[in-house]
């Protein structure tokens, strides 16, 4: 049996908003608008005989386009966790918006991992329509039809194996083929919700988020993340919560200090 991963969450940008942007149809929920911030992060996951990232978070043009600010830039966050971006390394994406692939023609020999749904949407045309293409940047988009082309694409459907101790569902929702990860640590199951829960309460008070492909699949996963936290699963990391990393051991030391919280560090145990 494989040993634990570590799973680390590391946190490259932010904005400031307003409730009512964030939740959809937010006035039917009786609470009074009011500000609300949104982190940015990508994930790993690794142990001595593997690594698998999970996103690559919103590139340059990408977070310009939408007034986000960086906190760290994407290749000095790979750097620091010791990634070598050109490796073939496995690059699971929860779904193609542009917060989320914008960095993937920097991983030019990674093996994508993708649900089917996500795949097909994306690159049919009805991506292309305004209420989706707003999510996403066309450049993006050219480097996973790219990737597909060379045959660095896995896509499923339902459920996924990336490696053992790391398992895929494909819950939709936000997106046709939105994904979350199941990850196997030294201090217990991690479920990671990326975009199907943007935040904590989302989940806790039922309020779905405003950009939604499908809004039963979308309350259909949180359903199903309830279901899984209450049979076992230990911890929740949602996709843009800013007390995410609060929530989690904190990396002290080196440039990712402050910005970065680690799972089942080596050494650690339930």
């Amino acid at each position: 049996m494989d040993d634990p991963y570590e799973f680390t969450i590391v946190k490259y940008g932010t904005r400031h908003g307003h409730r009512a942007e964030v939740y959809l149809n937010y006035h039917l929920h009786g609470e009074p608008d009011g500000p609300i911030d949104m982190d940015y992060f990508v994930w790993l996951a690794r142990n001595a005989e593997r690594t698998v990232l999970f996103d690559t978070g919103f590139s340059e043009q990408g977070g310009a386009n939408r007034n986000r600010s960086f906190v760290a830039r994407i290749a000095d966050i790979y750097a620091a966790l010791g990634i070598d971006m050109q490796a073939e390394h496995t690059l699971v994406v929860t779904h193609a918006h542009y917060d989320h692939i914008g960095n993937l023609a920097a991983f030019p020999n990674a093996r994508i991992v993708i649900a089917q749904a996500e795949l097909d949407f994306w690159l049919s045309q009805m991506g292309t329509r305004r209420q989706f293409r707003w999510s996403t940047e066309p450049e993006e988009i050219d480097a996973l039809r790219a990737a597909l082309d060379e045959g660095r694409v896995t896509a499923f459907s339902g459920r996924y194996e990336v490696a053992p101790g790391i398992e895929l569902l494909e819950v939709g929702g936000h997106t046709p083929g939105q994904a979350i990860a199941l990850i196997d640590t030294a201090e217990g199951r991690v479920l990671l919700a990326s975009d199907a829960v943007h935040y904590y309460e989302e989940l806790e008070d039922d309020m779905p988020f405003a950009f939604v492909a499908d809004l039963p699949k979308m309350y259909a996963g949180f359903d199903r993340i309830h279901e899984l936290l209450a049979g076992g699963v230990e911890h929740l990391v949602c996709g843009h919560d800013p007390d995410t990393l609060n929530r989690f051991t904190p990396v002290q030391d080196g440039p990712l200090a402050g910005i970065a919280a680690t799972i089942g560090s080596p050494g650690k145990d339930t």
